[in-house]
């Protein structure tokens, strides 16, 4: 059986600060919306100030997979903690959506017994929100690009900076236009929103925990791509799966057309590496070589 690593490690010391910084700034604006909120009446702002709320949380989330998953690997714990960011990212996602669950009944109930609203107090503590889950967002968004983790971190904070400008514009359409009943139609709105996101980032999450084939990642062209090498037979009993976002696994076992020696195979096993490398971005290989080994060759086998 072989084995071989292509990892590219970069720094992730940074992404800690960022997250650090964000959440300090949420735990600001948890507490000022909640304290305005139950000053003014306002349910969008409590509403608000829940999301923010479940975004310290998230965000803590987080911040402690981002430093668990530079733990180094041990004998009990060989991958170490390299998948603890795709469950900080189930965990958020999830968070998400029940938020949202929370917030719909909380806007019926409000549909059904309106009250007035002391809307100076909501515009300044959604244009305080606006501001610091504006920053938020700006500093995790480059992160997001590359890594689930930070990308579920990011969608919490760019959902909060949108719901707090519906707040904002209820809160400006409260006091010039007498229209309460605007707060709980965006609190509805926001938690729509979140389910939409919220749902997608779940999707994603849960298919790379149950290690589900990446879905830019198609078995027949990796099979066909190998199998053209000389001396290789066919390529089969096929897994390949997502460790973490930036480690992605193949394990397979190749019939080989001759009986060839293992300096043979090792120079073989170079240019598939460097092939599913380059094709398709798998950086962690493991094949067990077979020469007329009686055994299923089909590509996907049922273990």
């Amino acid at each position: 059986m072989s084995h071989s690593h292509n990892h590219t490690h970069n720094h992730k010391d940074l992404k800690g600060q960022k997250l650090l910084i964000s959440i300090v700034l949420n735990i600001v604006i948890t507490v000022a919306q909640v304290v305005g909120g139950l000053i003014s009446g306002s349910l969008s702002l409590l509403s608000d100030a829940l999301h923010n709320f479940s975004d310290v949380l998230s965000l803590i989330v987080s911040y402690v997979a981002s430093k668990l998953t530079k733990k180094k690997a041990s004998i009990n714990k060989t991958f170490g903690y390299k998948r603890a960011e795709i469950l900080a990212a189930f965990i958020n996602a999830s968070t998400l959506i029940i938020v949202a669950v929370i917030l719909i009944k909380e806007a019926i109930e409000r549909f059904q017994n309106p009250q007035v609203i002391d809307s100076q107090l909501v515009i300044w503590l959604a244009l305080l929100a606006i501001l610091g889950n504006g920053l938020s967002v700006l500093l995790l968004r480059k992160d997001s690009k590359h890594n689930i983790n930070m990308r579920s971190a990011y969608l919490h904070l760019l959902t909060d900076m949108l719901a707090s400008v519906a707040v904002l514009v209820g809160g400006l359409l409260m006091t010039y236009y007498q229209l309460f009943w605007v707060d709980s139609l965006l609190t509805l709105l926001i938690a729509l929103y979140l389910i939409w996101v919220g749902y997608d980032l779940l999707k994603t999450s849960t298919k790379m925990l149950m290690l589900f084939t990446p879905e830019h990642i198609n078995i027949k062209d990796v099979v066909r791509v190998v199998n053209k090498l000389p001396k290789v037979n066919k390529l089969h009993h096929v897994h390949i799966w997502n460790l973490s976002d930036d480690e992605l696994h193949l394990e397979a076992h190749l019939d080989l057309t001759e009986d060839i020696s293992t300096t043979e195979f090792n120079a073989l096993l170079v240019d598939i590496e460097t092939i599913l490398h380059d094709e398709f971005n798998i950086n962690h290989v493991t094949i067990q070589p077979e020469f007329n080994k009686e055994d299923p060759k089909e590509v996907i086998v049922q273990d």
